[in-house]
């Protein structure tokens, strides 16, 4: 088992509404498989007095705010304070964090964001989750499928890892940072407390607290400058 690669050491639990989700499983990406079935389970049980179910499976905190033209499908959990923007577009099968944005022409599908997560300009975001106060730039695209279709793998330290799946877009840990314009390939792993430079090309895993410049020069940060 690939230490640097399990949720926890990614993830903080305490920033979802899906913490029982991830503390059942090792890799982040485990979740995708449950996640239809823990959103509808879940929504069920949510306060009626937090929050309104709006239509088929779909749950919408009282004090989020979406906007009339945005697009939304169920299973879907949007959380306290979230803001989903003009012309979103939720596909279903997605939780939405506490005071996260989902902004203008941004799909999301098949995801959890944690709270505080920023998706405000032109994103796709499939099949992915994206950690506490993460945040990508505009036109930023977690490609979840292989050109060839075959199922995803991990790149770690030269070694390929089978995650089963054959949509699988990117996990993005707590605090990091992707510019602007930038693919993430899938089965993506960005650490803790990253930057990827705007215009990147990702693949595989990339530590925490580093600095993506392109394929083959991450460069460690100077946490005490």
């Amino acid at each position: 088992m690939q230490e640097k690669l399990l949720a926890k050491n990614l993830l903080d639990f305490d920033q979802t509404i899906a913490k029982p989700l991830f503390e059942n499983v090792d890799y982040p990406w485990e979740v995708f498989e449950k996640l239809s079935d823990f959103i509808i389970e879940m929504g069920q049980n949510l306060p009626e007095d937090k929050y309104d179910k709006i239509d088929d499976n779909i749950w919408v905190a009282k004090t989020a705010v979406v906007a009339p033209t945005a697009y939304l499908h169920g299973p879907l959990i949007i959380c306290d304070h979230a803001e989903i923007r003009h012309c979103a577009f939720i596909r279903g099968c997605a939780i939405v964090g506490e005071n996260s944005v989902v902004g203008n022409s941004t799909e999301l599908k098949g995801s959890i964001l944690f709270n505080c997560v920023q998706t405000p300009h032109y994103n796709y975001i499939g099949d992915s989750v994206l950690g506490f106060k993460s945040h990508t730039g505009a036109g930023v695209i977690t490609s979840n499928l292989k050109s060839d279709k075959s199922p995803v793998t991990v790149l770690f330290e030269g070694d390929k890892l089978d995650t089963n799946r054959k949509k699988f877009g990117a996990i993005i840990g707590d605090n990091t940072e992707v510019g602007c314009n930038s693919v993430l390939n899938p089965g993506t792993v960005l650490g803790r407390n990253t930057n990827v430079y705007p215009l990147s090309m990702v693949r595989g895993y990339v530590p925490e607290n580093s600095i993506y410049k392109q394929q083959g020069e991450i460069c460690e940060k100077d946490l005490y400058r």
